[in-house]
């Protein structure tokens, strides 16, 4: 079966079809979007799907004829190989691209291609042949097996194995919650609220570019005047409450009743999702209860390391009560510092002041201002960065390689190539990394090619974009990056490394298709470097005086860091949480989600939770990671772990980072996870619970302070 992904991914003659339609670009010698030829205009996205439906169909007929269990996989392979160039590239064009000619050709691209999925992950002779090549596992490769298994695991999780009828359902369903997932989005985008603030003196100056002026008229006259009433105009702002400018204005507006007036809009609208939300979750239930499982988070969480939803809310339970002496104490010293700063011994801590007063207190206690952090992040040196770290790790350089016409979609793109003296080039990357109007607001990896073997002596190569959202500040041609984005930036290269790195005979097991709850451990190991001195001091440079970022100030930055982790990591534990409990089996009689929610962080947080706020309504993961948000728990375990046990040391060294690829990256999925991080880290990094695998917290608990 063929899933469409957004993130991070995807016998006649195989070659054929890839060299006609790819080719990594030469300067001078003209091409399409990405290297693909067809894609030289917009409407060149029509011909890539006919051209991907036709190769497809061929390769359809040749596994129907019953080939060799190899063949099967090997031509299985390639449908999916060609099926995702199409999906993928379209699904980049479509976040990315300033021409709407383009972005509408590429949506309407994905959306036949999502009706071709659907006829492939129904079509019973690729289901049969599948079962066949499972059957033969001793004609085929451990690689091969794996992927045979996982194709007919993924042919039935889409219900092929049903009655026609039931599969129709689940068609239905499977529709109905893409629609719902689509309109969740939809309202977050075109509803996320406002609050207007008069005047504009209660709002610091460094953000009102991030806000819209509003004037009101104001009457009066002079005190003891007998003059007529005189009309004028007041300056305000309207402040919409998106999550970018909710979390600005909550980090640095001093008037309380601004932060606490901005904080219950931005947490109580879209509105229209509360009947949205309740639709999603009733429609991925009837879907779990279709495919025979008790819930949707039963569902979601079987194929992966955890297995169940009692293993992960155990471990989420167990990681709760764990931390919460820890938070206690952390929420009572910010309770205090509030007392201080505003002259009151009663004055109660509220949700809208945790952003407030933490960062000054980090500020204070730490000595950190951000502009001066910034300063030695131009984004340039950051890149140069990320060039230091796989030299030393990996032996390989990145070289700029030049973009032929038609490649890129953005002047501000550029490429490189991923080489390695020994065995050339590993893979190619493109970097969008600045801001601009109409893109998409986050930071991602978005794969185009997958890594895959195409014969004996060819390996087609993976091909990535890094997409990100940093942005210049008004006063200032250069763009600097404040630590939490250099953490950012680091964390998506993570992913990006786990594609570039991986050599898996299959693209179906490229990179970062692994099981859900260890894709995050790269990127959250990768972070890791980005507060680490030994690499800082080799690129963190003044963005003007060239001077070397100062060890005392990266210290402070740690100090920082450390301060609320224990705050930080019980909210992640509050939102899996949340995402285990709404998907998990439900009650007979309908219940209310808001009343859930709110329960919930009376149990596992210290805050208070302020009625009439609805946070819930815009946590876009519920429609992604859908009972799987508990992923980046297990992801934080698994990565602390083996940053103190394999880099810590010499987090350099060659050494090092051949440990790193010849143990994890170079497999993708084509591995067990389990297995991969055992042979990796030692056995000790995992246990097994319920049935399922849970990660050791030993070393996380240790990194901030935490006994458990």
């Amino acid at each position: 079966m063929w899933k469409l992904t957004s993130r991070l991914r995807p016998h006649s003659n195989p070659t054929r079809w890839i060299v006609r339609n790819f080719r990594s670009g030469e300067a001078g010698d003209a091409t399409g979007l990405y290297g693909f030829d067809h894609l030289k205009t917009a409407k060149g996205f029509q011909r890539f799907v006919a051209d991907a439906i036709e190769r497809s169909g061929e390769l359809v007929n040749y596994i129907s004829g019953m080939p060799s269990s190899p063949e099967i996989i090997k031509a299985m392979d390639e449908i999916s190989d060609t099926v995702c160039s199409v999906v993928d590239s379209a699904e980049l064009c479509r976040q990315t691209h300033p021409d709407r000619e383009f972005v509408e050709a590429a949506h309407k691209a994905a959306m036949e291609m999502n009706d071709y999925l659907h006829h492939l992950n129904t079509n019973h002779t690729l289901y049969a042949a599948v079962k066949k090549a499972e059957q033969d596992s001793n004609l085929l490769t451990k690689e091969a097996c794996r992927t045979a298994h996982h194709l007919r695991m993924d042919f039935e999780r889409g219900g092929i194995h049903l009655s026609p009828e039931k599969l129709d359902k689940v068609n239905n369903l499977t529709t109905n919650i893409f629609q719902l997932c689509n309109e969740f989005s939809g309202n977050i985008a075109d509803d996320p609220g406002h609050v207007d603030i008069f005047p504009v003196s209660r709002i610091p100056r460094h953000l009102h570019h991030l806000l819209n002026p509003i004037y009101r008229s104001t009457s009066g006259s002079p005190k003891g005047s007998t003059r007529s009433v005189h009309n004028s105009k007041q300056k305000g702002f309207r402040i919409t409450t998106d999550p970018r400018t909710l979390a600005s204005i909550l980090q640095w507006t001093s008037d309380e009743e601004v932060r606490k007036m901005v904080y219950i809009q931005g947490n109580s609208v879209p509105h229209s999702n509360h009947g949205v939300l309740e639709k999603l979750i009733a429609s991925r239930h009837e879907l779990a209860q279709m495919m025979g499982c008790n819930s949707y988070a039963d569902f979601m969480v079987e194929p992966n390391l955890a297995k169940s939803p009692k293993v992960v809310t155990s471990f989420l339970q167990d990681l709760s009560k764990t931390i919460k002496p820890k938070v206690d104490e952390e929420y009572i010293a910010i309770r205090d510092f509030k007392r201080e700063k505003c002259g009151s011994k009663s004055a109660e801590l509220e949700p809208w002041d945790e952003t407030y007063y933490t960062s000054m207190m980090k500020s204070s206690v730490n000595d950190v201002d951000t502009s001066v952090v910034a300063s030695f992040f131009p984004l340039p040196q950051c890149i140069e960065g990320l060039k230091v770290l796989v030299e030393s790790l990996f032996g390989a350089t990145f070289h700029a390689v030049p973009l032929a016409p038609g490649e890129s979609w953005h002047p501000d793109v550029i490429k490189m190539s991923l080489h390695h003296a020994d065995e050339g080039d590993l893979g190619y990357l493109y970097l969008d990394l600045y801001s601009r109007k109409g893109k998409y607001p986050g930071c991602a990896s978005f794969a185009i090619k997958g890594g895959r073997r195409i014969s004996d002596t060819e390996y087609q190569l993976p091909v990535l974009a890094l997409v990100c959202n940093f942005s210049r500040a008004r006063d200032s041609s250069v763009v600097k990056l404040n630590h939490s984005e250099v953490e950012v930036l680091f964390h998506e290269f993570g992913h990006a490394l786990h594609s570039l790195l991986s050599r898996t005979e299959y693209q179906h097991f490229s990179g970062t298709r692994v099981a859900l709850d260890l894709a995050e451990m790269p990127s959250n190991l990768f972070e890791y470097y980005a507060w680490d001195y030994r690499l800082l001091k080799r690129f963190a440079r003044h963005y003007s005086t060239g001077e070397t970022i100062p060890e005392k100030l990266v210290n402070s930055l740690q100090g920082a860091r450390n301060m609320f982790a224990a705050t930080e990591l019980q909210r992640q534990v509050f939102y899996a949480l949340i995402d285990q409990m709404l998907f998990g089996e439900q009650p007979e009689t309908a219940r209310d989600v808001s009343h859930l929610v709110a329960e919930l962080k009376r149990e596992h947080t210290s805050w208070n939770h302020v009625e009439g706020t609805h946070w819930h309504i815009r946590f876009s993961h519920l429609l992604n990671y859908g009972a799987g948000y508990y992923s980046y728990l297990y992801a934080k375990c698994f990565a602390s772990t083996i940053w103190q046990s394999i880099c810590e040391e010499d987090p350099l060294s060659l050494s090092t980072g051949t440990l790193l690829r010849e143990k994890f990256f170079k497999h993708g999925g084509a591995k067990d996870p389990a297995e991969l991080l055992k042979d990796l880290a030692g056995k000790e990094i995992i246990s097994v619970h319920g049935g399922g695998i849970i990660p050791s917290t030993t070393c996380l608990l240790n990194e901030l302070k935490l006994k458990k």
